[in-house]
Formats: structure tokens, sequence, C-alpha cells
């Protein structure tokens, strides 16, 4: 069964300051607590992470998986998909990047399928903790 969630916040930067932390790949162990290490495997022509693989702690062990990113909406959105992973059967997310005045409202979207189901209260503590990602990246882009 696949589980969904989606999420919005304002961050008090541009839009190009957003869109750069959030393709700042190699540094997510700095501030995304559950990412533990990150490798960039490939990039397109103009330096971007297209293929990156991610040691994450996830449901209280580590788990690896590889994310193919889409610049094609590039700097309004991020899209991704995962290519290999170990306990999840597929993930499909992305971050949306609205002007809002000054400041950025991101929405982040994400769809994960687990290879073995979780009872309801486990998915929902996990839920919860992906889309801290989100107040995470906040954080970082204004500090």
């Amino acid at each position: 069964m696949v589980d969904s969630g989606s999420e919005s916040v304002v961050v008090m930067a541009g839009l190009d300051a957003c869109f750069s932390v959030a393709t700042d790949f190699e540094n997510y162990p700095e501030w995304a607590h559950d990412v533990k290490q990150t490798t960039v495997l490939t990039r397109d022509a103009s330096g971007r992470p297209t293929v990156v693989e991610f040691r994450a702690s996830a449901l209280g062990r580590s788990t690896h998986y590889t994310l193919e990113y889409d610049y094609a909406q590039a700097p309004n959105k991020l899209s991704w998909h995962m290519s290999d992973g170990d306990i999840m059967r597929s993930i499909i997310g992305s971050y949306a990047f609205e002007p809002a005045g000054s400041d950025t409202r991101i929405t982040y979207d994400l769809s994960v399928e687990l290879v073995i189901p979780l009872p309801g209260f486990v998915k929902r503590r996990a839920e919860m903790r992906i889309l801290a990602t989100l107040k995470e990246l906040k954080t970082r882009i204004e500090s």
C-alpha cells in the first residue's frame, strides 16, 4: 500500500536560495536529522546531482536508497523517484517552490510504498518524521 503526505511552509528566503539548499545533497546529513550519508553518483551537464544514494535512519534501522532527480521544472519544482532501495518498494516526491512576496512557499509531496506493511500507529509516526524534513529544510535555509 502506498502512503503519501503533503505539507507546505513559508520560508523567509528567495526562491533561488531555497532551491539551492534543497539541491545541496552533500550537506543533507548536516541538517536532515534522519539522513546519515549521501553520495552523488551522477550529475547533469550543468553539474546538478541527478542520482544520489542515501543512507538514513528509518523505522529503527539503517536503510539505503537511491533517488533520481528531475530538474525539468527548475527552479520552481524539484522532483524525484527511487531507483533502488532496501525497505521501500517506491518513493516518489517533490519540492514545489512558489514566490510569496519576498519569501517562498515550499510544498513537500511524498509517496512511499514499503516492502513490508506496518501497523497504522507506526506508519503515522514515520509519516510525521518524514514530513519533519520540511521543517528542517526551512531551518537550514533561514540559518
